[in-house]
């Protein structure tokens, strides 16, 4: 009567090498899923960046060519301003800005041709300041966006209208590359 026990204790055993078998298939077609459609993610994105969207249009175009790398062998020229000196909106009070602002445009050619535009430049350019709050200016985003802004107001100038691209943000598509700013000062 002792071996009858033994034949319980050997079926047990195959049962779990039978589950551990399955689950170890389960696990491994699990990880196949993912790296498929990691893969497939992969795929979307690097297609997406490489101008894939069919809805991209010449919006995404003009939005990829001002960051587009520099040349070294053909540095860009600056263009510095006269400095500027404007009150600013008087809801927050008194207070007055003053910049010394310089204009990157990637041709020296043009650079010579800019200062027969310097009037209405520099006539949009103190409009542009006059309109902003102290509040507006007092973080880096708010600077950043002036410049932008700037860009844009400087390149209307120079005969180039800003486009809206498709996240609704207003991008310039003319000579003027960027707006640095020499000294910022609001008091």
């Amino acid at each position: 009567m002792a071996k009858a026990p033994a034949k319980p204790d050997a079926a047990p055993e195959a049962a779990p090498r039978k589950k551990g078998k399955l689950l170890l298939i389960v696990v491994i077609a699990l990880l196949v899923l993912l790296i498929a459609a990691a893969g497939v993610v992969v795929l979307l994105l690097l297609k997406k960046d490489k101008g894939g969207d069919d809805h991209a249009g010449p919006a995404a175009a003009a939005e990829a060519a001002p960051h587009s790398t520099i040349d070294l062998s053909k540095p860009p020229t600056f263009v510095p301003l006269d400095p500027f000196t404007v009150n600013l909106r008087r809801d927050e009070g008194d207070h007055y800005l003053q910049a010394v602002v310089v204009l990157r445009v990637g041709d020296p050619k043009l650079a010579e041709s800019l200062k027969a535009f310097m009037p209405e430049v520099r006539h949009r350019i103190n409009l542009l300041l006059s309109s902003k709050l102290p509040s507006e200016l007092a973080d880096t985003v708010g600077r950043e966006k002036l410049a932008e802004d700037i860009a844009s107001q400087v390149n209307e100038a120079l005969g180039f209208p800003a486009s809206t691209d498709t996240r609704g943000r207003t991008r310039s598509n003319g000579p003027v590359q960027a707006v640095l700013f020499n000294s910022f000062i609001i008091q």
